[in-house]
């Protein structure tokens, strides 16, 4: 390599020409003519210089979006009936009004949940069969032990939220609340899949429990607690490698079809038992008759009120104000007493034409 070192002179000619080259360039893309545009289509739009611009999507390589739009739809539509029930269970549990809503269904790493989440936490590893691998329910202290005073029979003051580790009682009053939680979960994915849900330990620290590799895609479903002045998260952590054998069924027509399943004889049956011990008014009319006003006013004790209903015609028995059999009129070991006769046809088959 030569030692010579460039003069003023020979640098600026250097730049004179690179500048010079540069505008040949933009000057023979300028000269390019602009693409025609078709009859009842839109022209691409163009830069300052007349060249066609490309729409570039961006792509995070570290949050790829392996669960299809349609699937996403059809888990936000399956926890937001889930949150419903979950609430009013909950409600029930706690003697207070709780409100339970999703807040989102998104796609984030494991590592970037798992930073996310508060230190001591109650995070809950649980089991789903049939799905692959493990699922995680993590509740944030912040409505965590409002619920546990509520339980122990606190009042609707809030005392500062503890950080600490839960206790073997607390553990043993969270599990209720869980259990509840994953009875509805049950419920609600029946129609997917039936799951076999149980919880197999309960640790303090997110970050001691790894389901997957940190950047393994999951699905993060948020739910947020009210009781009063109070709120707090709910989050149920699902891998993406427990979806993957389930996401042909995660799908708008198969939920669609689902839901119009028509109903079974063992369904009808089961309904059939609830009504059968369910209270309804039984009401016998006697006889009708109409009066003045006057004769109304007038009646004293002992008066006699003729009517047009004869002594062996039948009476009507009304079941919830609807006619329902002819029966007669008698009295069974000195009580009063009617003997049905016979059943009365459907209002629909009895209603006259107009």
């Amino acid at each position: 390599m030569s030692d010579e070192v460039l003069s003023a002179g020979e640098v600026e000619s250097l730049l004179g020409a690179m500048e010079n080259k540069g505008s040949d360039v933009v000057s023979g893309e300028s000269a390019v003519p602009p693409p025609r545009a078709v009859a009842g289509a839109l022209a691409p739009p163009l830069d300052v210089r007349g060249v066609v611009q490309e729409k570039v999507s961006p792509y995070d390589f570290k949050r790829p979006e392996r669960v299809g739009k349609e699937q996403m739809r059809a888990l936000q539509s399956l926890h937001e009936g889930f949150s419903r029930n979950f609430g009013a269970s909950l409600s029930a549990l706690l003697r207070n009004i709780v409100e339970v809503k999703l807040t989102s269904v998104d796609q984030i790493t494991y590592s970037e949940f798992i930073f996310s989440l508060e230190n001591p936490s109650c995070f809950n590893l649980l089991s789903a069969a049939p799905l692959d691998g493990n699922l995680i329910l993590d509740i944030n202290p912040s409505i965590l032990y409002p619920v546990i005073d509520r339980l122990l029979g606190g009042g609707k003051e809030t005392s500062a939220t503890s950080r600490r580790p839960l206790t073997e009682i607390e553990l043993r009053l969270v599990s209720r609340i869980t259990n509840l939680f994953l009875s509805e979960l049950r419920h609600a994915w029946e129609k997917v899949v039936p799951l076999e849900l149980e919880v197999e330990r309960v640790e303090s620290n997110p970050q001691l429990v790894q389901i997957v590799s940190p950047n393994e895609v999951v699905v993060l479903i948020s739910f947020e607690l009210t009781i009063g002045d109070v709120r707090g998260m709910m989050n149920l952590c699902i891998p993406f490698n427990s979806l993957e054998r389930v996401s042909n069924k995660l799908t708008a027509n198969t939920w669609v079809s689902v839901a119009r399943k028509e109903a079974t004889e063992q369904s009808k049956e089961h309904i059939a038992q609830r009504l059968r011990g369910a209270l309804v008014e039984l009401v016998v009319q006697l006889a009708e008759t109409r009066i003045t006003t006057a004769d109304l006013l007038g009646l004293r004790v002992g008066d006699i009120i003729t009517t047009n209903q004869g002594v062996e015609s039948m009476l009507s028995v009304s079941v919830e104000g609807v006619p329902k059999f002819h029966a007669r009129p008698g009295a069974v070991k000195g009580h009063k007493a009617f003997q049905v006769e016979q059943r009365l046809a459907s209002p629909q088959n009895n209603a006259e034409p107009a």
